[in-house]
Protein backbone atom coordinates (compact mmCIF):
# COMPACT_ATOMS: atom_id res chain seq x y z
CA UNK A 1 0.00 0.00 0.00
CA UNK A 2 0.67 3.93 -1.03
CA UNK A 3 0.97 6.41 1.79
CA UNK A 4 1.37 10.09 1.56
CA UNK A 5 2.66 12.37 4.42
CA UNK A 6 1.13 15.91 4.82
CA UNK A 7 2.30 18.47 7.97
CA UNK A 8 -0.72 20.11 8.99
CA UNK A 9 0.82 22.58 11.53
CA UNK A 10 2.81 20.73 14.32
CA UNK A 11 0.73 17.46 13.26
CA UNK A 12 2.66 15.01 10.51
CA UNK A 13 0.26 13.18 9.35
CA UNK A 14 0.74 10.06 6.85
CA UNK A 15 -2.30 8.12 5.56
CA UNK A 16 -3.18 5.68 2.63
CA UNK A 17 -3.08 7.64 -0.98
CA UNK A 18 -6.60 5.88 -1.24
CA UNK A 19 -8.19 7.86 1.15
CA UNK A 20 -9.63 10.39 -1.22
CA UNK A 21 -11.35 7.47 -3.16
CA UNK A 22 -14.63 7.54 -1.16
CA UNK A 23 -16.31 10.69 0.79
CA UNK A 24 -16.60 8.48 3.96
CA UNK A 25 -13.00 7.45 3.85
CA UNK A 26 -12.18 11.32 3.13
CA UNK A 27 -14.27 12.42 6.02
CA UNK A 28 -12.90 9.86 8.47
CA UNK A 29 -9.24 11.06 7.47
CA UNK A 30 -9.64 14.48 8.30
CA UNK A 31 -11.80 13.62 11.65
CA UNK A 32 -9.04 11.89 12.80
CA UNK A 33 -6.87 15.18 11.97
CA UNK A 34 -9.24 16.93 13.74
CA UNK A 35 -9.79 14.64 16.71
CA UNK A 36 -6.00 15.08 17.12
CA UNK A 37 -5.67 18.61 16.98
CA UNK A 38 -8.34 18.66 18.82
CA UNK A 39 -10.16 20.43 16.21
CA UNK A 40 -13.84 20.18 18.60
CA UNK A 41 -15.72 22.61 16.36
CA UNK A 42 -15.06 20.66 12.98
CA UNK A 43 -15.95 17.16 15.09
CA UNK A 44 -19.47 19.21 15.79
CA UNK A 45 -20.40 19.62 12.42
CA UNK A 46 -20.34 15.37 11.78
CA UNK A 47 -21.46 14.10 15.04
CA UNK A 48 -24.86 13.37 15.62
CA UNK A 49 -26.78 15.14 18.89
CA UNK A 50 -27.07 11.69 20.93
CA UNK A 51 -23.50 10.48 19.63
CA UNK A 52 -21.99 7.51 21.86
CA UNK A 53 -18.42 7.23 22.23
CA UNK A 54 -17.16 4.48 23.57
CA UNK A 55 -13.40 4.20 24.79
CA UNK A 56 -13.18 0.92 26.00
CA UNK A 57 -11.71 -0.28 29.01
CA UNK A 58 -11.60 3.64 30.03
CA UNK A 59 -15.06 5.43 29.84
CA UNK A 60 -18.42 5.47 27.55
CA UNK A 61 -19.78 9.04 26.94
CA UNK A 62 -22.95 10.10 24.95
CA UNK A 63 -24.13 13.58 23.85
CA UNK A 64 -21.92 16.37 21.85
CA UNK A 65 -22.14 18.52 24.93
CA UNK A 66 -20.04 16.02 27.26
CA UNK A 67 -17.77 15.06 23.96
CA UNK A 68 -15.52 18.00 24.29
CA UNK A 69 -14.79 18.01 27.67
CA UNK A 70 -13.44 14.00 27.19
CA UNK A 71 -11.77 15.20 24.10
CA UNK A 72 -9.77 17.57 25.81
CA UNK A 73 -9.73 15.56 29.46
CA UNK A 74 -8.37 12.61 27.23
CA UNK A 75 -5.58 14.07 25.35
CA UNK A 76 -3.31 16.20 27.03
CA UNK A 77 -0.35 16.50 25.42
CA UNK A 78 -0.31 17.41 21.73
CA UNK A 79 0.05 14.85 18.74
CA UNK A 80 2.85 15.51 16.91
CA UNK A 81 2.41 12.28 14.13
CA UNK A 82 -0.54 10.33 13.38
CA UNK A 83 0.00 7.00 11.09
CA UNK A 84 -3.19 6.08 9.62
CA UNK A 85 -2.68 1.89 8.22
CA UNK A 86 -6.74 1.48 7.36
CA UNK A 87 -9.98 3.59 6.87
CA UNK A 88 -12.70 1.14 5.47
CA UNK A 89 -15.88 1.89 4.72
CA UNK A 90 -19.05 0.05 3.65
CA UNK A 91 -22.52 1.10 4.06
CA UNK A 92 -23.66 2.79 7.41
CA UNK A 93 -20.13 1.06 9.15
CA UNK A 94 -16.77 2.32 8.88
CA UNK A 95 -13.47 1.57 11.04
CA UNK A 96 -9.73 3.45 10.93
CA UNK A 97 -6.77 2.23 12.75
CA UNK A 98 -3.02 3.78 13.07
CA UNK A 99 -0.56 4.97 15.49
CA UNK A 100 0.23 8.11 16.89
CA UNK A 101 2.87 9.87 18.84
CA UNK A 102 2.96 12.38 20.85
CA UNK A 103 4.71 15.26 21.66
CA UNK A 104 6.38 13.85 25.48
CA UNK A 105 7.36 10.57 22.51
CA UNK A 106 5.09 8.21 24.13
CA UNK A 107 2.56 6.29 20.93
CA UNK A 108 -0.83 4.66 21.11
CA UNK A 109 -2.22 2.22 18.28
CA UNK A 110 -5.67 2.74 18.01
CA UNK A 111 -8.75 1.59 15.80
CA UNK A 112 -11.98 3.27 15.92
CA UNK A 113 -15.36 1.38 14.56
CA UNK A 114 -17.67 3.58 13.68
CA UNK A 115 -21.52 3.68 13.03
CA UNK A 116 -23.18 6.20 10.81
CA UNK A 117 -27.34 7.40 11.40
CA UNK A 118 -27.48 6.12 7.65
CA UNK A 119 -25.78 4.89 4.48
CA UNK A 120 -25.77 8.42 2.89
CA UNK A 121 -23.17 10.65 1.94
CA UNK A 122 -24.19 13.54 4.17
CA UNK A 123 -24.89 11.02 7.47
CA UNK A 124 -23.57 11.97 10.70
CA UNK A 125 -21.61 10.09 13.07
CA UNK A 126 -23.79 8.16 15.38
CA UNK A 127 -21.59 6.00 17.55
CA UNK A 128 -17.77 5.66 17.90
CA UNK A 129 -15.88 2.52 19.56
CA UNK A 130 -12.26 3.06 20.71
CA UNK A 131 -9.59 0.55 21.24
CA UNK A 132 -6.26 2.43 22.08
CA UNK A 133 -2.87 0.94 23.22
CA UNK A 134 -0.13 2.39 24.38
CA UNK A 135 2.76 0.74 22.27
CA UNK A 136 6.49 0.49 23.36
CA UNK A 137 7.72 2.52 20.07
CA UNK A 138 8.90 5.91 20.06
CA UNK A 139 9.12 6.07 16.27
CA UNK A 140 6.71 5.00 14.14
CA UNK A 141 6.63 3.25 10.63
CA UNK A 142 4.96 1.15 8.34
Amino acid sequence: MKYSTTVYGNLQVTCPIDCGNAPKKSLLKDLNIALAKKNVNFIFDYLADDFLWDIVGDKRVQGKDKIADMINEYQTTQVSELHMSYIITHGKTASANGIFMLANKKSYAFCHVYNFTSAGKKSKLKEMTTYLIETSSSRLSF
